[in-house]
C-alpha cells in the first residue's frame, strides 16, 4: 500500500493541499459567515481525527493524517495552500481547490492505482461533511438549509473531479 515514500516531495505536498482544499472549496461555494466558517473549518478537522482513529482507513489516508500530525507537513500544504488560492475570490478560490482534487487523484491513481478509490472516497466525504457542518441562509441559526444549492451544485463538481459515484 502506498505512503509518503511512494510519492515525490511535489506529489506528497499536493496530496497534504488536497486534504484541505476538500473543505475549502465548500466554504467558497457558499461562505457563511464566522459561524458558519468556523463550524466547516471545525468539521474538516475532525475528519482527519476520524481517520485517524478509524482502523478501515487506507494507509494512504492514515500517512496524509499523521503527516498534518508534523509541522512540516502542515506547513508544507499551508504554503501549498497560500500559494495556490493568493489572490482568489470565492468563485476562482472554489474552481482551484476542485483542479487540486483532480490533479491529486490523478497522482494516486498513477502512483498507487490500489488506493485511488479510498483516497477520492475520502476527500468527498470531508467535503460532504463540511457542506454539513452549517446552514446557510435563514437568520441566527433559524431557518436556512443543511446543504444549499450552491454546495450541492460543488459537491456533484467534486465527484466528478475525483471520479466518485
Amino acid at each position: 500500500m502506498a505512503d509518503k515514500s511512494t510519492f515525490t516531495a511535489d506529489e506528497w505536498t499536493l496530496l497534504l493541499e488536497s486534504v484541505m482544499m476538500a473543505g475549502i472549496a465548500m466554504t467558497a461555494a457558499e461562505p457563511s459567515g464566522l459561524w458558519g466558517m468556523m463550524k466547516e473549518g471545525i468539521a474538516n478537522s475532525s475528519a482527519l481525527l476520524q481517520a485517524k482513529t478509524d482502523a478501515a482507513a487506507s494507509p494512504l489516508v492514515k500517512a496524509l493524517v499523521a503527516d498534518f500530525e508534523t509541522s512540516e507537513g502542515r506547513t508544507a500544504a499551508r504554503d501549498g495552500l497560500q500559494a495556490k488560492l493568493k489572490g482568489a475570490k470565492a468563485a476562482d478560490m472554489k474552481a482551484r481547490c476542485i483542479e487540486t482534487l483532480q490533479q491529486a487523484r490523478t497522482v494516486v491513481e498513477t502512483k498507487a492505482p490500489g488506493d485511488v478509490t479510498a483516497f477520492s472516497a475520502w476527500l468527498y466525504q470531508i467535503s460532504q461533511k463540511v457542506a454539513e457542518a452549517a446552514k446557510e441562509g435563514g437568520f441566527l441559526g433559524f431557518g436556512g438549509v443543511a446543504v444549499s444549492d450552491a454546495e450541492k451544485a460543488t459537491l456533484s463538481e467534486i465527484s466528478a473531479a475525483l471520479k466518485v459515484a
